[in-house]
């Protein structure tokens, strides 16, 4: 985001040129009026005929009728096979023209200057323009299906408008006229999208029309308008009947309107949305994470409907509708995996390794075992026996005077319950009345994580007192008040057995929600007393709760919707980067216009659809119906990049936290379709609930974007003052000061949680990296990191050797910074880490390097900043070899200029010099056989084993290629003294005597003495001194740099060390190793003891990663909870060089519940903009940073490929017992 402010375009000049194009096309239903060029003047007159062949035919079969020489029936047929015969002709031109075109389209030259949309047209019937008019279909099968349907629609249509019949529902010939004439525009505009060319409709749902549903939606419309009128006909005088029709009659005039606002659902969704709404206000569910899921959980509630319909005893239906309710919402998925023999949970292995979070944990409810198969039948066996002994000894068909008493006892302690869990979970959240006050009990400004613990010990005893209350002890007491009700005795109606047989359900479904519909039945009885309320008694108690839930839903979406109404309104003014020039006259049509802005936001609470802010202006539209997941995808999709890892790590600590949350209600009311946001540093987390039943949660959690845009830090950093206004303000507040005063905010704080995440903090090296002292330190420390490895390498070798956290820790501790956060760590095996290269990810790197061989010369100074990376030709061909794993740079001359060859990104200087005739050109030739220094066999530093002293050295021996380095005797020499004689001996002790188990002091006094040994060590620890080039001190931090990196500068021996795959790999991480003990001597002091320097080391092999952020080595350790990471990075733009630690730790992530119906309708607006207008302009206004609505992290939380969420777990269950 470059631009922001309110002069940003709501469209560009193409996007709007095109919008006016296809929205007539859209309101005609196909006809395409309006071009971008010239076409001749047929193209026009054969799209108005077909456009109204359909009235021409419906024509002719009402004149016939209207004359009286056909019956109205025999009129409709007679029009609808007009009708077919006309959609064949059209089908067949249409094909014959496609195969005409394909034909040309393969002889023909494109012209690549021309339009993509301009059509050169010859003839008026001429392939390109029937191509141009009527596309074609795309399957055999919806040739016949559509042809079909348009002679069916044609013929229907016909009798559907009738003058007869329209004049005898309204009784005036006028009236009639009007409604025929503008009833065939919808007619003709039906016909022709489903016949002759579709339109697209503003109402899209599927990114994509693949099996082409979009041309049935208005004709299926149309035959359900038709189908109430023939029920009104065939039915005889029914009033209501005939009202209806009446009304849809005059429905039926504004339906393209009503398709080109886009209020109407296309099938897919209005299928999805149907079965929805009828599985959760019908029959008692819940939305279901999953098309699949919804499908099938509708057809066994149904089922148990029908069942309890045709069970004759009432005993018999009590039982059974209890048992079945109990059953089906429970999560189902937990008993396949059980009844397949699996071990997994609820979400699957899948569900948790895609979703990259760790193994669900074995406790309580999260994979289905025989406790919790016991407590479920428990439970079950239980409510059986409660309901069937009090259904058959206090029914009021028995005792109908006890019943009425025991039925008020139960009414007394329902609203007693109710108002106690309603008052455990206010106190749970940061805020409390609707978020508008400040909670103060809730504990405040403490960013410890033991001591927040410690203070919400109380709040946490009250969550598990509520949890007793509204799992077990609230089921019980309405499954008893049901048992009890008189109108189960009537139950052999279908409205009382759907009734029933939902309060059953939601019993155990929502046991919230149930306990406030029947508080609210109960009040109402208790205040009638014994007045009687005719028209609501005679429903039942099952028709009331289902009257009551569906009410009390509608009225909960009519607030929210408001409240976003009010949000988008009083911003657009107040804000002054949303105050466009439009705003002062949108806001008085608002407001002159209040009565209509009521009725939209009351018709989209009743049709459950979102609230759709054209532009997110204030231009409010009702969006048409769809499920509460709002996109057609499976959950999990998402747009991952490098970053991911960080929040699928923190996926299955975080869904533990919810866990305990959603049991103790610190998050509010669980209801499918709510919305959370997480904060924690620069990690933002969107939580959106799918699926809730008794006992369980399914949830999908979502990571937005690290890399901030300007808009998202401007939300990020609106969300970060909410949730400081909530979470760290003093705990003694007085009256003007405990109001929350970001109420008007989408985002309402809620609670913070503890989660095991990633704390991560970068520091500026300056000072530390180019200090000579610690420079001039790091090739000491480089030595003794390289033995320690080269020792515990032979150990690893040789023997499977488990390092234990308890061996080799001495009294003098470790100087580490983890050491200093005093964070208790996972002790792990150890494992023989391979540190990758990755010189591929270096974001930059010198172009020159030094020759050891040039004595004096050196240019490891870097005058002119790090230059961008080359990938030469021997870094390719190792990568091919290697697996890039293993680093090889071709030689480079100090200070030599790289040309870009024709070789792609590759150097010049890094093709393997030419060499015939056996010679070899690049550095002065070495004649072997003339030079006694030299073996030409072996290196003269190497060492045979008959110079080992001690028999058991041979443990601690090396490979022998580690032994042939191409170096002079006379270097090795000159650098010995470099070598930690006494580190060695003491490294080598110690692990002499965790090898040999319980050996004497004798062996490692032994080991010690062995001079051959020593030797070996010093020279293959000197050998890779040389060939990083170190055999001086390090003086420029860009070459410590570029070797941490592994782009290691040429050098005589890196040929060698590279060849060696694993010395390799040893001395890159003894390099990392020195640096990391180089930062942390430069800031906590340094090392005061060998054996503080020994448990430091086994602390970095244990609980740190210490690399490259692009490794791979990285991600995984990440992925493994590695205790702690370390990367050395470099900020060119600053020219400063960096140091990040990553430490896993427990902290607090702030949770805050969003305005759900706000992001349906920013949702409802991105569909809207995208997939019709097609605006997808990066700085269009509609994805703007707005700090009252989260615009910008809204539209990122979008399922792709409308929005961009880099991590998407998929469906988690969470059990919330």
């Amino acid at each position: 985001m470059v631009r922001m402010g309110p002069d940003v375009p709501l469209l560009n000049e193409y996007k709007q040129e095109f919008f006016w194009k296809r929205f007539p096309q859209t309101v005609l239903g196909g006809p395409r009026f309006k071009l971008g060029y010239c076409a001749p003047p047929y193209v026009y007159v054969n799209q108005v005929v077909l456009f109204l062949t359909p009235w021409l035919l419906g024509g002719i079969g009402t004149l016939l009728c209207q004359l009286q020489l056909l019956e109205e029936l025999h009129a409709a047929m007679l029009s609808g096979l007009l009708m077919l015969g006309a959609a064949v002709g059209v089908q067949a031109l249409a094909l014959y023209a496609a195969r005409r075109n394909a034909m040309v389209e393969r002889l023909g030259v494109p012209n690549i200057l021309a339009d993509e949309e301009e059509v050169e047209f010859t003839h008026c019937v001429g392939p390109e323009t029937v191509r141009f008019i009527a596309p074609g279909k795309r399957f055999g099968l919806n040739v016949l299906l559509h042809t079909v349907l348009a002679g069916a629609l044609c013929g229907l249509g016909t009798w559907y408008v009738l003058l007869g019949r329209l004049t005898a529902l309204y009784g005036s010939v006028g009236v009639a006229l009007v409604v025929f004439v503008l009833s065939w525009v919808t007619l003709c505009t039906a016909e022709y999208s489903l016949i002759v060319n579709t339109a697209t409709e503003t109402a899209t749902f599927q990114a994509q029309d693949t099996y082409e549903i979009t041309p049935l939606t208005r004709p299926l419309y149309i035959l359900a308008f038709i189908a109430v009128d023939l029920a009104d006909r065939f039915t005889g005088p029914v009033p209501e009947l005939q009202l209806t029709s009446q009304v849809l009659h005059v429905v039926f005039l504004v339906l393209p309107l009503l398709w080109a606002l886009g209020m109407l659902s296309p099938l897919d969704a209005l299928l999805l949305w149907g079965m929805e709404q009828a599985l959760v206000f019908g029959l008692g569910g819940s939305p279901m994470s999953s098309n699949l899921r919804l499908l099938g959980m509708l057809a066994m509630s149904v089922c148990v409907t029908v069942c309890t319909f045709f069970i004759p005893s009432t005993l018999g239906v009590v039982l059974f509708s209890m048992a079945m309710g109990f059953l089906l919402s429970l999560d189902l998925s937990q008993f396949g995996t059980y009844c397949g023999g699996g071990s997994r949970g609820a979400c699957g292995d899948s569900g948790w390794h895609r979703g990259a979070s760790p193994a669900p944990p074995s406790l309580f409810g999260w994979r289905l075992g025989c406790s919790e198969l016991l407590l479920y039948l428990g439970l079950l066996l239980g409510a059986m026996t409660e309901a069937g002994l009090l259904h058959h000894f206090l029914s009021p068909s028995q005792t109908q005077n006890l019943a009425r008493v025991s039925q008020d006892a139960v009414s007394y302690l329902l609203i007693t319950l109710f108002i106690v869990c309603w008052a455990l979970r206010e106190i749970q959240g940061a805020y409390v009345f609707g978020g508008v006050f400040l909670n103060p009990l809730y504990p405040r400004g403490m960013a410890n994580v033991r001591v927040f613990k410690q203070r919400s010990r109380g709040l946490h005893m009250a969550g598990a007192i509520r949890r007793v209350l509204l799992n077990l002890v609230s089921p019980f007491a309405m499954v008893a008040f049901l048992a009890l009700d008189g109108s189960v005795q009537q139950l052999h109606t279908a409205s009382l057995s759907v009734g029933f047989t939902r309060a059953f359900r939601v019993v155990w479904q929502s046991s919230e929600d149930a306990l406030l519909q029947m508080v609210v039945v109960v009040s109402v009885r208790l205040a009638a007393g014994d007045t009687r309320l005719p028209g609501w008694d005679s429903l039942g108690t099952g028709v009331q709760l289902l009257l009551v839930g569906l009410l009390s839903d509608r009225l909960l979406q009519f607030l929210s919707k408001l409240k976003f109404a009010l949000a988008v309104l009083v911003t657009s003014w107040t804000e002054k980067k949303q105050r466009r020039q439009s705003a002062g006259t949108l806001l008085v049509l608002n407001a002159s216009l209040c009565p209509l802005l009521l009725s939209v936001v009351v018709l989209s609470a009743m049709l459950s659809a979102p609230l759709l802010p054209l532009f997110t202006l204030p231009i409010f539209l009702v969006g048409f119906p769809r499920p509460q997941r709002s996109w057609p995808g499976p959950v999990g999709t998402a747009c991952p990049c490098p970053d991911s890892i960080y929040y699928q790590q923190m996926s299955g600590s975080l869904a533990c936290a919810l866990r305990s949350a959603f049991a103790r209600g610190s998050l509010g009311p669980l209801t499918p379709g709510s919305h959370f946001l997480g904060r924690f540093q620069d990690r933002v987390v969107w939580i959106m609930i799918l699926e809730r039943g008794y006992g369980y949660c399914t949830v999908n959690i979502k990571g937005l974007e690290l890399q901030e845009t300007s808009c998202h830090t401007v939300e990020a950093r609106r969300v970060d003052e909410v949730f400081e206004g909530a979470f760290e303000r003093p705990e003694r507040l007085g009256l003007n000061q405990g109001i929350n005063l970001h109420w008007g905010n989408a985002l309402t704080p809620c609670a913070a949680l503890p989660v095991r995440v990633y704390s991560d903090a970068r520091n500026v090296l300056s000072g530390i990296i180019d200090s000579h002292d610690n420079l001039r330190k790091l090739q000491d420390d480089f030595l003794k990191a390289l033995v320690w490895l080269l020792l515990r390498n032979c150990v690893q070798r040789l023997k499977a050797f488990p390092w234990d956290t308890e061996e080799g820790t001495g009294g003098g501790g470790t100087k580490s910074q983890s050491s200093q956060l005093g964070q208790s760590t996972v002790t792990q095996p150890a494992e023989a880490i391979m540190v990758e290269s990755n010189i591929s990810s270096l974001k930059f790197r010198r172009a020159s390097s030094s020759l050891t061989s040039f004595g004096d010369w050196s240019d490891e100074d870097d005058l002119f900043g790090p230059q961008p990376a080359r990938r030469t030709v021997a870094l390719v061909s190792t990568e091919a070899q290697l697996g890039d794993t293993v680093l090889q740079t071709g030689p480079s001359l100090p200070g030599s200029v790289e040309m870009d060859s024709l070789f792609e990104n590759m150097a010049l200087s890094a093709l393997q010099p030419l060499q015939p005739l056996g010679l070899g050109l690049g550095l002065p030739a070495v004649d072997k056989g003339r030079n006694p220094e030299v073996p030409p066999t072996k290196s003269s530093g190497t060492l045979a084993h008959e110079n080992f002293s001690c028999p058991h050295s041979e443990l601690f021996s090396l490979p022998p290629g580690w032994r042939t380095a191409p170096l002079l005797p006379f270097r090795l020499q000159q650098l010995r003294p470099l070598f930690p004689e006494e580190w060695f001996r003491f490294t080598l002790g110690r692990l002499a005597l965790a090898v040999q188990d319980e050996a004497s002091e004798d062996v490692a006094k032994s080991l010690k003495e062995d001079g051959g040994l020593k030797d070996l060590h010093a020279q293959v620890a000197l050998s890779c001194l040389i060939s990083l080039g170190a055999e001086s001190a390090f003086t420029s931090p860009s070459y410590v740099y570029r070797v941490y990196s592994g782009d290691v500068p040429w050098t005589e021996g890196l040929k060698w060390l590279s060849e060696n795959k694993e010395l390799y790999q040893l001395a890159l991480k003894a390099f990392r190793y020195s640096f990391k003990l180089l930062f942390d001597q430069a800031s906590l002091g340094p090392m005061e003891s060998l054996d503080e320097l020994f448990s430091t080391l086994e602390e970095y092999e244990r609980d740190w990663y210490i690399g490259l952020v692009a490794e791979k080595g990285w991600q995984d350790s990440v992925l493994q909870e590695k205790p702690f990471l370390f990367s050395l990075g470099h900020d060119l733009t600053m020219g400063t060089y960096t140091g990040r630690v990553l430490s896993l730790q427990e902290q607090l992530v702030q949770v805050g519940h969003l305005n759900g119906e706000g992001v349906r309708g920013q949702w409802a607006n991105l569909s809207w903009e995208l997939l019709y207008a097609t605006n997808d302009d990066e700085e269009r206004y509609s994805i703007q940073a707005h700090p009252i609505m989260l615009r910008n992290l809204t539209v990122q939380a979008a399922d792709p490929p409308l929005g961009y969420p880099i991590y998407s777990s998929v469906p988690l269950h969470l059990p919330c017992f």
